[in-house]
């Protein structure tokens, strides 16, 4: 089947077989994320005797290729174009990053949808090429306990749409 990548976009890891959408989505576009992700120093909810990095919301501008910001990435998680479409997800799969320090490749399938412009025919999700956002090094304990910290990251978001039906008309990608 391949890779599922827009011409011409450079991917410089494999995509992980688990984050790859279902047979018969197609790549709609790809945007780059530039941003934070937030996290909150708390209680470890597996052990109250423990303090942790919780991850809280992410960030971020998007931005097409010619980088230009074109939506906003934010809790949800959701993606939002500047059209005022918007598609919230949830995460169906995981794979460890490549690269050290950076937050989880996912695959996420579509929960809502808001608008009719770019975003409202998305049912899937890849993030992909993560570069940073993982937890903070920094301490975390009852001293510290509410404290924010935002880690930079950069990613790449592919969305995806299911194909028509497979009639020659609908076989043929318009121009």
């Amino acid at each position: 089947q391949g890779t599922p990548v827009a011409q011409g976009t450079p991917v410089t890891e494999e995509v992980p077989t688990n984050l790859v959408p279902p047979d018969g989505s197609v790549l709609l576009f790809e945007l780059v994320a530039r941003g934070v992700q937030i996290y909150a120093c708390d209680v470890d909810p597996d052990d109250a005797t423990a303090y942790i990095w919780i991850f809280q919301a992410p960030e971020a501008d998007l931005l097409n290729r010619k980088g230009e910001v074109v939506g906003h990435h934010f809790a949800g998680p959701a993606w939002q174009g500047s059209d005022g479409s918007a598609v919230v997800g949830t995460v169906l799969e995981r794979a460890d990053a490549p690269k050290p320090a950076a937050i989880p490749w996912l695959l996420l399938e579509a929960t809502e949808h808001e608008g009719s412009g770019v975003f409202s025919t998305v049912t899937h999700i890849q993030r992909l090429d993560t570069v940073g956002g993982a937890a903070p090094v920094e301490i975390c304990d009852e001293e510290h306990a509410g404290e924010e910290a935002s880690v930079p990251y950069a990613a790449t978001y592919a969305f995806f749409y299911p194909a028509l039906s497979a009639t020659p008309e609908a076989a043929t990608p318009a121009a």
